[in-house]
């Protein structure tokens, strides 16, 4: 008789997804996973550390080439208002920066790893295809901002008579809440896809909605675009607008795709679907129920027994 082979363990992912993990499984493995993500970010950090000299010039390069045609001056020069400490400080946290970028694959698998066993298959096939478009989507937002940041400077140092000196730190704050804010605002067409795949919304709704919809993008765009003038904030909403009608583009094309699929396509909300009469399989007549037997009056009281003793 041959030898059964044993059987094979359970994976951490399978036990997840049939939920026999106890609680203090589920802290451990999410114990784990978060050292995996800092060891991860802090690679990612010392390789940042490493190349933040051109991610520096890049960052810097608005400015410079506003000086190089302002000033004639090819040197860029800041100031440390902050102290000594400022151009390292700046140093590290563009290091930082960077290392979340380059690490983003290894902190993005440990976040999906410990959320994936509680989705369906389909779920987790749109995380994927999420996860594949958020990260061009991102960079396009940035790259956006980097050319905002461009015009801005010659609108706000080029207005007056006065010889600017710019602070690291402050540049350095400014342009990357730019970048970060245009990086966030071109990911709101996944917002929307996301809240679709869920059902808290139609795509036909969302085209209703498009009027209200623009209006509030060119609010943000106001609100986040750091010159007044409307060049900066029309180019931001109009990107916007953009992603939002592909958006809604994609909602009709998933919702029209998920009614075809549905057993009750073409039919009412108050409309009952018909009965295939001529399939059912025939109903045979029950066994008849027999006459019940008669029930006999109480007793009296005066025997002395009642109904109950």
């Amino acid at each position: 008789m041959a030898d059964r082979k044993p059987a094979k363990r359970a994976t951490q992912f399978q036990r997840a997804s049939e939920g026999s993990m106890t609680l203090f499984e589920h802290l451990r493995e999410l114990r784990g996973r978060l050292l995996k993500a800092s060891i991860g970010v802090l690679v990612g950090m010392i390789v940042g550390f490493v190349i933040a000299t051109p991610v520096i010039n890049f960052l810097t390069k608005p400015y410079c080439d506003y000086q190089l045609t302002h000033t004639g001056s090819a040197a860029c020069s800041f100031s440390a208002g902050g102290g000594p400490l400022d151009p390292f400080l700046v140093t590290l946290k563009v290091a930082l920066y960077v290392g979340l970028l380059i690490s983003a694959p290894v902190w993005l698998y440990q976040l999906w790893a410990f959320i994936a066993p509680g989705l369906h298959r389909h779920e987790r096939r749109h995380t994927y295809v999420f996860a594949a478009i958020a990260a061009p989507l991102f960079a396009a937002g940035v790259l956006l901002a980097h050319f905002i940041v461009a015009k801005s400077l010659r609108f706000f140092l080029g207005t007056g008579h006065f010889t600017v000196i710019v602070d690291v730190g402050g540049y350095f704050s400014f342009v990357t809440n730019v970048m970060l804010l245009f990086g966030a605002a071109f990911e709101f067409p996944l917002l929307i896809i996301m809240l679709n795949m869920v059902g808290i919304v139609s795509g036909r709704r969302l085209l209703h909605w498009w009027r209200p919809a623009v209006f509030l993008m060119f609010l943000f765009g106001a609100i986040v675009t750091p010159t007044p003038d409307p060049f900066g904030m029309s180019i931001l909403a109009a990107c916007m607008a953009m992603l939002y009608f592909a958006a809604v583009g994609v909602a009709l094309y998933h919702d029209r795709r998920k009614a075809r699929r549905s057993p009750y396509a073409g039919l009412a909300d108050d409309e009952a679907s018909p009965l295939a009469a001529d399939d059912a399989d025939p109903i045979e007549a029950g066994t008849p129920v027999a006459v019940p037997e008669a029930v006999l009056p109480s007793r009296p009281v005066s025997t002395g027994y009642d109904d109950f003793t």
